[in-house]
């Protein structure tokens, strides 16, 4: 799949997110468990769900990642358990859109890195991921993919 990259400025978005300090070996057997806890709260009625699914990416080294699961949100809440708010990133980015099954999403990951090396524009070590709306068919599920950029 051809990835085209886009260079633009975003706002931050509320989110409620469940945050932790995991290995990269252990992404794949905990996000759909943390990001659950945050749906507990929302079939609840105690958060509010405004918007898509979105999995933040911060703080990334060779061996870990702080990783912030969650969803969008209209606002602050109060903490509830380990739903926390926050928000995306803002300022200028590179991003993708990632047309396909999630299991192929490195794939927009290497075409951004491609990109801020080609063109001298690292990457602020800051990721994540908008969840577009499910399909049953994996060929059209859409998921874009946001690089934070480090200031020129």
């Amino acid at each position: 799949m051809k990835y085209d990259i886009r260079i633009h400025a975003v706002s931050a978005r509320h989110l409620a997110v469940v945050r932790r300090r995991l290995k990269w070996s252990e992404l794949g057997s905990n996000l759909i468990s943390l990001l659950d806890q945050v749906y507990v709260q929302v079939r609840a009625g105690k958060i509010a769900q405004s918007g898509h699914n979105i999995f933040v990416y911060r703080e990334g080294t060779k061996d870990s990642v702080t990783v912030e699961i969650g969803v969008e949100v209209s606002g602050p809440f109060e903490t509830i358990q380990e739903v926390v708010h926050s928000s995306t990133p803002f300022g200028q980015v590179a991003s993708t859109l990632h047309i396909g099954p999630y299991s192929d999403l490195g794939h927009a990951y290497d075409a951004l890195a491609q990109w801020c090396q080609e063109h001298k524009r690292p990457p602020a070590r800051t990721y994540w991921e908008v969840y577009g709306d499910w399909n049953e068919d994996p060929t059209k599920i859409e998921t874009e993919v946001f690089s934070l950029l480090e200031d020129e």
